[in-house]
């Protein structure tokens, strides 16, 4: 017969022997304020969790899916990582030696959003050093021990002594490694291209950090004329993006416009001219089945720039304001701007008509703000050469 006394102590197997039995005396109330930090210290003091290199046991290993430790603990965390520790229980319980780290994700965006907000600071009013350090000092002493303790307290089997961080130095050598061996096969290459920027955190953004958010806009009828030629109207919700752009777009079938090809439009309030050109992206049936590519407004406009080689200009910062190219609206935020060029191409006479409408756009996720895309200098990888293997 096992005692009460020893399963107390934790040494409760599955194992039993034949013909023994198991006598378990449990609280009449379960206190889990008592009995979770008494397990939890338990644990710690007999590295019951831990992993033995130097064991014949037949390894099972976990790669832990390290928790952005600017986030607090939620019942999601609960949810998800507590699956893959009934597994290492599980591996551990049928004689395997468990490998099972733990490391919180603590570099880029998430930790610079919170360290601003705890400590009332903004990045951009910092040098890169200071704030680094900053990041790297709040992280340390303040969020990450409280971090970490709340994983402790949900009963995650990991093996704690086995901690990493994505930012710390050893983390930091595999990612440069792995750069540099990339580069070394031929398949890494640095060009310029455009980049999904969030004007209000000043940074770059991947598409899985968007979501769509639907938003009020307005369709603006804005008149854009010929040297030699009726008058076109075009139909946008970004009026602000006029001093970049670089070219008209028709759809090829639409024969209202079939005759413009290889004109030129001259552009409202900014006097140049850009020209007219046919591409099936168009959809005839939206506005007036005329449409200005600015570089860069949209994903469409990125491909236009590419394929045809078409200037480019700049006319929002990755300040979220507008840039000299824009004359006087230069320094104004997207909003203001917009409003501003509205009000002048109705004084102006170049504005027929205004609707408003809903619409989707691409929002970044951590703060709601619309995506702009930014001209910059960004490293590529080549892959889909080995897409049919893969």
């Amino acid at each position: 017969m096992i005692q009460s006394e020893e399963i107390e102590k934790g040494l409760l197997v599955a194992n039993f022997k034949k013909n023994k039995t198991c006598l378990y005396r449990m609280q009449k109330k379960y206190d889990a304020k008592v009995a979770e930090p008494k397990w939890q210290t338990y644990w710690g003091k007999e590295k019951v969790f831990a992993f033995d290199p130097r064991s014949k046991k037949p390894i099972y290993s976990i790669d832990t899916p390290p928790p952005t430790v600017s986030g607090k603990m939620h019942i999601g965390h609960a949810f998800s990582y507590t699956q893959q520790d009934f597994i290492a229980r599980f591996f551990r319980l049928n004689g395997h030696n468990v490998f099972y780290p733990f490391g919180t994700d603590d570099n880029g965006l998430p930790t610079k959003l919170l360290v601003e907000k705890e400590k009332k600071v903004r990045a951009s009013d910092m040098s890169r050093k200071e704030f680094v350090q900053l990041c790297l000092k709040t992280l340390e002493k303040e969020l990450r021990p409280k971090y970490i303790a709340d994983w402790k307290r949900i009963g995650m089997s990991c093996d704690f002594s086995l901690f990493y961080t994505t930012i710390d130095k050893r983390s930091q050598r595999i990612s440069q490694k792995s750069f540099i061996d990339l580069y070394k096969d031929g398949r890494e290459y640095r060009t310029e291209a455009p980049a999904m920027h969030c004007p209000k955190c000043q940074t770059a953004i991947s598409q899985v950090e968007c979501e769509d958010k639907e938003i009020l806009s307005q369709f603006n009828d804005i008149i854009f004329k010929q040297k030699k030629g009726d008058d076109l109207i075009i139909a946008t919700t970004r009026p602000d993006m006029l001093a970049a752009c670089v070219a008209v777009f028709y759809h090829p079938d639409d024969k209202r416009y079939q005759s413009l090809n290889g004109k030129k439009a001259i552009v409202p309030l900014y006097e140049f001219s850009v020209p007219i050109m046919a591409d099936k992206r168009v959809d005839p049936d939206k506005g007036s089945g005329l449409v200005m590519s600015c570089t860069f407004g949209d994903l469409t406009d990125c491909e236009w720039q590419k394929q045809y080689k078409l200037p480019i200009k700049e006319a929002i910062g990755k300040d979220g304001r507008m840039t000299k190219i824009s004359g006087k609206y230069a320094g104004m935020p997207i909003t203001k701007a917009r409003e501003a060029i509205i009000e002048d191409l109705q004084e102006a006479k170049l504005l027929v008509n205004k609707k408003a409408i809903k619409r989707a756009v691409n929002v970044h996720e951590r703060c709601g703000t619309p995506i702009e895309f930014i001209h910059s200098k960004q490293w590529f990888i080549k892959y889909l050469d080995l897409k049919k293997d893969l």
